[in-house]
């Protein structure tokens, strides 16, 4: 089979779709499928990423990754998005390829850089192959993060995307969507086409108790007081989008009352609010500790050195840094809203707080924090339900799904 991918983001952006596609390709590659895959150019930030160019090319056998003109994605520098001069490359492209089927990541985002309403649709037409989409982010959700209209002004551009996203998904073959949750959600605004499928994992056997060590911090970043503190972990963008705001306005109090040196922060990523974070925090606590852009290959470590993982955000799809913080054995905090919630059982593996609501995020933490057994307890089930999570069972999901699609065409 060969299969083409059309997609707005790669490596070597770090995020959980990005760093996902990267894994499926491998295990693509070892399953002995060709692959075309099409993504935005990263060469005019050489300065933030010095190593794009390890994932453009024949990266692995079989996978050809391919960069098209791009341009930044909705004002974020760091991020990228094909543009409308990509589009003709795209074409011939696949048309050199000559796919069985043709996958194309939140067809949405990429509307909006190269203004083709259906991406991809008209060669699969032409070519007479299934073309499958799949939906990962709830744009319409991130608007009040990233412009400040009016409320009303707000609410009317989500009402429009919503009828918009109908309009597109509608066209493509199948809308493949990680999230039971979020299906239920594109089903209410009327995509008719949805197929809820397992697809997010991570490679459970990275996740090694042997990277435990109780000088990890002093060694790998020099932190040394950090290795005897309860470290709580962020993973993701320092963007509006990822709650960030209501973590600076809740949090401060939330150290003061847990005790300074008992807690250390560890942030993993970056993005715009990088220094309103420091800024906020660092009045509070000097223990806060931004890691930056670390390598998948260094999440692992990171991770299972760790106590807890935090996240605030409320508009995740499946989120797969999640799901690789339970598989390192961290019992889970996040709000009761998007797709965590099919990952985190109150209790059991962590704790859910309603969106916005300081007490709960306060007391969720506290408990963690206070309770070294309840950690280790919740860690343990954590472990346990992340070990499904492999790429073999979730990579051969979305093979399965190309499958039907092109026996039924």
């Amino acid at each position: 089979m060969k299969i083409a991918i059309l997609t707005g983001g790669f490596l070597p952006v770090l995020d959980g779709v990005t760093v996902g596609w990267f894994y499926r390709l491998q295990k693509l590659s070892e399953f002995g499928y060709e692959v075309l895959f099409l993504c935005p150019d990263y060469s005019d930030l050489e300065h933030l990423y010095p190593n794009w160019e390890d994932y453009v090319g024949n990266i692995l056998p079989g996978i050809r990754v391919v960069g098209v003109a791009s341009i930044p994605f909705i004002g974020v520098d760091f991020e990228r998005n094909i543009s409308q001069k990509s589009y003709p490359q795209i074409l011939q492209e696949l048309r050199q390829f000559q796919p069985d089927i043709l996958h194309v990541e939140e067809p949405e985002r990429l509307f909006i850089g190269s203004f083709k309403l259906f991406p991809g649709l008209d060669y699969s037409r032409q070519a007479k192959i299934p073309c499958v989409a799949c939906f990962r982010t709830n744009f319409s959700e991130y608007l009040e993060d990233f412009f400040g209209f009016h409320p009303l002004v707000i609410s009317g551009l989500q009402a429009l995307l919503k009828k918009l996203l109908g309009i597109i998904y509608n066209r493509y073959d199948l809308t493949l969507v990680p999230s039971a949750i979020t299906q239920q959600k594109l089903i209410k605004i009327g995509i008719n086409n949805t197929r809820y499928a397992d697809l997010n994992g991570f490679d459970f056997d990275r996740f090694d108790l042997s990277l435990r060590d109780l000088e990890f911090f002093q060694k790998n970043y020099n932190l040394p007081q950090a290795d005897q503190q309860i470290k709580l972990v962020f993973v993701g963008r320092l963007t509006p989008d990822k709650g960030w705001n209501f973590t600076l306005s809740a949090l401060p109090q939330i150290l003061v009352n847990l005790g300074i040196e008992t807690v250390a922060l560890i942030i993993v990523g970056d993005g715009q609010m990088r220094a309103e974070i420091a800024q906020t925090l660092g009045q509070v606590t000097p223990h806060v500790h931004f890691l930056g852009r670390v390598s998948p290959e260094n999440i692992p470590a990171v991770l299972l050195n760790s106590d807890i993982y935090v996240t605030t955000s409320e508009k995740e799809n499946r989120s797969v840094t999640l799901i690789e913080a339970l598989g390192a054995g961290l019992p889970a905090i996040a709000p009761k809203a998007g797709g965590v919630v099919q990952d985190i059982q109150i209790g059991w593996n962590g704790f859910l707080f309603d969106p916005q609501n300081t007490e709960q995020f306060s007391q969720a933490l506290e408990k963690l924090v206070n309770d070294s057994d309840l950690r280790q307890e919740m860690g343990a089930r954590s472990r346990e339900y992340g070990a499904q999570f492999s790429w073999d069972h979730t990579v051969r999901n979305l093979v399965e799904q190309w499958q039907q699609q092109i026996q039924q065409y």
